[in-house]
């Protein structure tokens, strides 16, 4: 009886230190948000995740209000279409940066994460359609948020419905994932797994 305790004892200590080693990382996050904003109160880039066609315009056309900064667009339209596009609202080529490496919104922010942090930006304007822009803050917030680069969104107007809480809860277990092991988890994303989005979540960019 005695040993039984002590086991359940034991399993008890190994589930409460495991779980603190899992939340220390998430609470570290509102302090590093808190120095990033006081540090630098003000965006200092523009981030644009790709993923609809009125992206790039509203970028190029709300970059007109704040002409010192850079634009990085994230697995947007192809270079081609999107140089074109900033071109006619007469955004330099030097200021613009088109990163092709994303394959989801979960990655859209991993793989540019480290590339903010080398430049020693603190704060960046979030550009995103509405409908997506939810899932997209939680998703900064963890991936951002941990590196100490703080955001302001910039929501597109639609008319398209706001994603379900089940779409964000996944993409905010990836980041969470990808802030405790450094892998993203988007190799999951098979044919049966879209298919199975497309039937309970509706086809929103994923």
């Amino acid at each position: 009886m005695k040993s039984f305790r002590r086991k359940r004892r034991k399993s008890r200590f190994f589930a409460l230190v495991s779980c603190a080693f899992l939340l220390l990382p998430l609470s570290i996050i509102p302090v590093r948000l808190a120095i990033a904003s006081y540090q630098a109160p003000h965006p200092q880039a523009i981030l644009t995740l790709g993923g609809g066609g009125d992206r790039e315009p509203f970028t190029a056309l709300f970059a007109k209000n704040y002409p010192s900064l850079e634009i990085w667009v994230s697995s947007g339209q192809s270079p081609e279409e999107a140089r074109a596009i900033f071109q006619v609202f007469g955004i330099p080529d030097a200021k613009v940066h088109l990163d092709r490496r994303a394959v989801d919104t979960v990655t859209n922010f991993t793989s540019l994460v480290a590339d903010f942090k080398h430049q020693g930006i603190q704060h960046l304007f979030l550009i995103t359609s509405d409908f997506h822009m939810p899932r997209a803050k939680a998703i900064a917030t963890i991936v951002l948020g941990s590196q100490g680069i703080a955001f302001t969104p910039v929501s597109i107007p639609t008319r398209q419905p706001v994603e379900t809480h089940l779409h964000v809860l996944r993409d905010v277990v990836r980041a969470f994932l990808w802030l405790v092991t450094g892998h993203t988890g988007a190799s999951l994303r098979t044919n049966n797994y879209q298919a199975f989005l497309k039937m309970n979540i509706g086809e929103h960019r994923s």
